[in-house]
């Protein structure tokens, strides 16, 4: 039975919902040497579905080496990543404020698509992976109340410029799919993918 798993990941929002989970975890997080944002530049032409999975098999192709790297004791590995999609394309993490306000003005009133790619890489090799499409639909919102939320900072750092567990929440008239998905972590695939590698969730 294994009896933890490296997350690597920088968000707090993943690790408490591992933490939910009851799944005891590490963080594994990039060295000073490694360029993690360079990992999420978008491709031409590349569609939110292959986007996702493909960032977040970079980030697990990234992070392996690590454990060796650092001495630490074999352990699996899971890597995830969150994107916003309106239509064919893909809201990352805003550059500015600027560019978090232009984003939040294109999703109200609008319905968008938040996509989370999971993968697990085993101490065998093999890779089990996951992906979570939700549908979340914005009321229209004030151009006022988008301002005090990008004033506020908290769209910095959040795929789409917003996060669901924020006062944004009160624009969300409707959402079809999982919650935690749209926070970052989908726990129903990753329980799933957990089960697979021999945890009992």
């Amino acid at each position: 039975m294994n009896r933890f798993i490296y997350l690597a990941s920088q968000s707090p929002r993943r690790r408490q919902l591992l933490e939910q989970l009851g799944i005891r975890h590490e963080l594994l997080l990039p060295g000073p040497e490694e360029d993690a944002e360079a990992l999420e530049a978008v491709y031409p032409g590349e569609s939110p579905d292959d986007y996702v999975s493909r960032v977040t098999r970079a980030k697990l192709d990234a992070a392996l080496p690590r454990v060796a790297r650092r001495g630490l004791p074999m352990a699996p590995v899971l890597c995830s990543d969150t994107t916003v999609a309106l239509g064919g394309e893909i809201f990352g993490k805003p550059d500015d404020a600027a560019h978090a306000l232009a984003m939040l003005r294109r999703l109200s009133g609008r319905e968008h698509r938040v996509l989370t790619a999971l993968a697990l890489g085993l101490p065998e090799g093999r890779v089990l992976s996951a992906v979570n499409v939700s549908q979340v639909r914005f009321d229209e919102v004030p151009e006022s109340r988008l301002q005090a939320y990008v004033d506020s900072g908290e769209p910095m750092g959040k795929a789409g410029a917003y996060a669901i567990q924020s006062q944004a929440a009160a624009w969300i008239a409707h959402i079809a799919g999982s919650y935690s998905g749209i926070m970052g972590l989908p726990l129903h695939e990753t329980a799933q993918l957990l089960r697979q590698a021999g945890f009992e969730v």
